[in-house]
């Protein structure tokens, strides 16, 4: 049955700042007609356009824009028709805001959808969406290394001349922009929704490669449209992109967190991805505002989010401000698409690679960073973290990188991960084998002196040993490891069987208490590092644990 939506109301309770002035110069590539004298009040917010992909049931999509106060909107579609009248709002003298809710539809198109607007004065305008899908709408979001765009990857020209053949799959991106004050729709787009080519992905309008391989990924698996809005700012903080909400929560470690990658070195890795970035904000919430904020009326499937970099300097705050960043973005994102978007959403990170200066040995932030995304689980999701997944990209270091180490350009890997990921949690895949191991086990023989690592959380499959030991364990006097006990490398006895390896300790007079594993800044060279699964070449994570 067709619904209707009562005219769009400032979400909780902030009122957003979006004058006729800000609003000049927002594409709108859907064709308009007009049947009397009128202003151009009529319009959709700015991130509908035609090739767009709006989400498939079991969720409604939304449409929503603008027009003069007291116009009767209705929306002909799928046999159904839809109504709203535009009621006043916070954009401008005379300037009303609708609001429309389409039935569930199943994924489907191309098709059509035409928005009349019938005015007070007795003027008729139309707008007509083109070519539109229904499927799934995943944003990405974070920094430098979910802006790395497709044609600075590994076999970029082979990668652009295959995308065109994604007809399926539509892609827009989001231009950098912030404000202090939450913005209710978004201000300027770098790329339109696009069909994938060449020019789309690759050209001046340029397009996140994560984001990308994430998203044909996902469709060469189940062959559903995908719609992919990346909203991402190279050299930005988590706090830039958290609800004041989360900042306040987190408290003053999460206000004072300091940058941590050269600015100098940002900006340099930006001009070699031909990207002229402009110096990113410090100030907490104000790409939450201008960048995110703006997407909420939209109905999505979900989020992937590539960021921690810049917070490695300072890393302990992020154990904090992840999940609940996470969670702020769930319960806003529910209730600006009428509680569309699932209140839980299937959210999907990258598990940090290396730093700009990798050196082997070297600990430094990005081992505690890695820990605190999954929230020292070592795993996700996880008690801490519903229904979000993860990929890690710490066995992917590239250091003959030209954007800099902390820029690998294997995105083919981590997107795959990804999508793998995304499978199990997000689509509920059943005997897909889409994480690396990870310890359920670990058992201290203080006769042998041999620690055995169980790893059986990988399902039907088994692990396969490739590098170098990347095991340490801590030896003490007391029960638990101390800033000055020592951390001595373990080599692998054995594998003991398909799920366990054997690991040979010697702390002579102390005990070990504790077991760490790919503890550094650069564990391993590239796919080389100790544990994978023998399906799909998943790495072992990261991981500290007590042995007591």
């Amino acid at each position: 049955m067709a619904q209707s939506c009562a005219a769009l109301v400032l979400i909780f309770g902030l009122a957003s700042v979006m004058c006729e002035a800000d609003r000049k110069g927002l594409h709108q590539s859907a064709t308009r007609k007009i049947q009397g004298h009128v202003d151009d009040t009529f319009r959709l917010a700015a991130y509908y356009g035609d090739h767009m992909v709006l989400q498939r049931a079991p969720e409604s999509a939304i449409l929503w824009g603008y027009a003069l106060i007291g116009s009767h909107i209705n929306i002909s579609f799928a046999g159904a028709m839809y109504s709203d009248v535009a009621n006043p709002g916070m954009f401008g003298p005379n300037v009303g805001v609708w609001k429309i809710m389409l039935d569930p539809q199943p994924a489907s198109g191309p098709t059509s959808i035409t928005i009349s607007c019938n005015t007070t004065v007795g003027a008729i305008q139309k707008i007509q969406l083109k070519d539109v899908l229904f499927g799934d709408v995943w944003v990405c979001s974070g920094q430098s290394n979910m802006q790395f765009p497709v044609k600075k990857v590994y076999n970029a020209t082979a990668e652009l001349k295959a995308s065109s053949q994604y007809t399926n799959v539509r892609v827009m991106t989001i231009s950098r922009d912030n404000t202090t004050t939450p913005l209710y729709d978004i201000r300027n787009i770098t790329l339109p929704w696009s069909l994938p080519s060449p020019s789309s992905l690759g050209g001046t309008d340029y397009f996140s490669a994560v984001c990308w391989f994430f998203g044909r990924d996902l469709y060469d698996a189940y062959g559903v449209p995908i719609g992919l809005v990346e909203s991402a700012w190279g050299g930005t903080r988590i706090q830039v992109w958290s609800p004041p909400d989360v900042i306040d929560k987190c408290g003053d470690a999460a206000k004072t967190s300091k940058q941590t990658v050269n600015q100098t070195t940002e900006e340099a890795a930006h001009d070699l991805m031909g990207l002229k970035t402009p110096k990113p904000p410090t100030a907490s919430s104000q790409l939450w505002n201008a960048m995110i904020h703006p997407l909420l009326n939209m109905t999505i499937k979900g989020a992937i989010w590539y960021q921690g970099e810049q917070n490695t300097g300072r890393p302990d705050s992020y154990k904090c401000l992840f999940p609940n960043m996470i969670a702020s973005w769930r319960d806003k994102w529910h209730v600006g698409s009428n509680g569309q978007t699932n209140a839980v959403f299937p959210f999907g990170f990258v598990q940090l690679c290396t730093s700009t200066r990798p050196e082997i040995g070297n600990i430094g932030g990005f081992p505690v960073l890695r820990w605190h995304q999954t929230t020292d689980y070592g795993y996700a999701p996880n008690p801490a973290m519903p229904n979000v997944f993860m990929a890690t990209a710490l066995d992917l270091p590239d250091l003959q990188s030209t954007i800099s180490p902390v820029h690998p350009r294997d995105k083919q890997d981590v997107g795959l991960r990804l999508s793998l990921a995304a499978r199990g949690i997000a689509y509920g895949e059943k005997g897909l084998v889409y994480q690396g191991p990870f310890p359920t086990k670990i058992t201290v023989d203080e006769v042998q002196h041999t620690i055995s690592v169980m790893y059986d959380n990988i399902g039907s499959d088994h692990i396969k040993l490739v590098g170098a030991s990347g095991f340490e364990v801590c030896c003490s006097f007391q029960d638990t490891c101390q800033a000055n006990d020592v951390w001595l490398p373990l080599p692998v006895l054995s594998l003991t069987n398909i799920y366990a390896i054997t690991l040979s300790y010697d702390c002579l007079m102390a005990k070990p208490v504790a077991l760490r594993y790919l503890w550094r800044d650069y564990p391993c060279t590239f796919k080389d590092c100790t544990v994978y699964t023998e399906k799909n070449n998943l790495p072992a994570l990261p991981f500290v644990l007590p042995l007591n």
